[in-house]
This record gives C-alpha cells, sequence and structure tokens, in this order.
C-alpha cells in the first residue's frame, strides 16, 4: 500500500481511497436515500444513470419496468464499490467507466436517464445534460433530483464563500449550481419540479430540486 500511495500522490491516493468512502456515507444519509427511494421508481424501460456513485439507486429500480440499467461512472473507487451493490440489484446492470459529458451510448437508445445528487460534480453540466437528451428516445424523460444554489440570499452567500473549499473536499461537488436552468438551457422542458430543504441536512448543501423533463 506504501509503493501504491507513493505512485498515487496525497491527492491521488484521497481521490481514490478515502474521497469514495465519504461520498458514499455522505450520499447514503436517510433524506437522501428517501429522495432517491421516491424517485428510482419511477424509472422505465432502458435507463440510463448518470453518475452511478456507488449504486446506492440500484435497490430501488422496479424490476417490472426496468429492463436495464447504463450505470455512468469516470471514478475507479466509486465504480469498486458500485460493483459489490451491482451483484446484488434485481434488474440488469451495464456498468460505463466514462463521462457524462462524453457518453458512447447512440441517440435515442434509453427511455429514461435518471440523475440524482450526481450534477454537482460534473465539471460540465450542460454538456452532460445534452448528451442525456440526445441519448433519450423521442418521448423519454429524465429524471432529476439534486441539490443547488438556495433561493435564500444569506444561504447562497454561505454557499459562495464555502464553494471554493467544498469542493477541493468533496470531489468537485459545486454548491451553487442552478439547476432548473441547466436542465431547462440543455433543451428540455420540465414538467414537473419541487424544491425545498431536506431536513436534517445542512443548508449550504441541502436545498433540494427534484422533478422530471420531457425531452
Amino acid at each position: 500500500m506504501a509503493r501504491k500511495s507513493a505512485k498515487l500522490g496525497i491527492v491521488g491516493f484521497y481521490s481514490r481511497y478515502i474521497l469514495p468512502n465519504i461520498i458514499s456515507c455522505g450520499c447514503g444519509m436517510r433524506s437522501m436515500r428517501e429522495k432517491r427511494q421516491a424517485l428510482a421508481p419511477r424509472a422505465a424501460g432502458v435507463v440510463r444513470k448518470l453518475g452511478l456513485g456507488s449504486g446506492h439507486n440500484l435497490p430501488f429500480y422496479d424490476p417490472q419496468r426496468v429492463t436495464k440499467v447504463f450505470g455512468l461512472e469516470p471514478e475507479p473507487g466509486m465504480l469498486a464499490k458500485a460493483r459489490r451493490r451491482v451483484k446484488k440489484a434485481a434488474v440488469d446492470v451495464e456498468l460505463l467507466p466514462e463521462k457524462a459529458e462524453n457518453v458512447s451510448l447512440p441517440d435515442g437508445s434509453v427511455d429514461t436517464v435518471l440523475v440524482t445528487f450526481s450534477l454537482c460534480t460534473i465539471p460540465d453540466v450542460r454538456a452532460a445534460l445534452r448528451g442525456a437528451r440526445r441519448v433519450l428516445k423521442p418521448g423519454g424523460r429524465l429524471l432529476f433530483c439534486e441539490h443547488g444554489r438556495s433561493p435564500d440570499a444569506d444561504v447562497f452567500a454561505r454557499q459562495q464563500r464555502l464553494e471554493p473549499t467544498w469542493k477541493r473536499l468533496f470531489g468537485g461537488c459545486h454548491l451553487t449550481r442552478d439547476i432548473p436552468g441547466s436542465v431547462r438551457a440543455a433543451g428540455f422542458h420540465i414538467e414537473e419540479l419541487e424544491s425545498g430543504y431536506m431536513p436534517k441536512a445542512p443548508k449550504v448543501g441541502g436545498y433540494v430540486y427534484e422533478g422530471m423533463a420531457a425531452r
């Protein structure tokens, strides 16, 4: 392990071995789990999960509705964790170790794109969402649940102050992203949208936008 960590460097070692545990633990908190549990069963047909992470959504897909899940995840540390959950999944899952901005799936190949607590870490979020729209079939839907910019001025000011440090500590996670604006800018029409603070979550990272958008 010492030889491997020397090759990786401190930042690489943190990203590969420590950060995945922090993120997986944080994303497994009860309030986030409840959001996933409410949204994931709505997915149908061939599903593209944008930002699979460690696979927290996998137990919540309805095997009577979902025929296949393509799970995108570029980070090796998160993929290692996801593989354990894939083995227990009740649906067919194919892992795609690639970035959301450059997805390899063909145009019009999936029925549902699901993204939960992942847009915050994607460097080019609008490119990722344009890619999501590209792979959706006509009539396909984007299901999303993401934390982002708070509408409260004082909370937003704190988000802005904390964001540079927050990104360094938590794998590039942004606090101030305009989630509905990014979805619309990618060409989607938002059909359902709810927002509010998650219970027991810090306000700087707990304002959540959830809904459904049409291609």
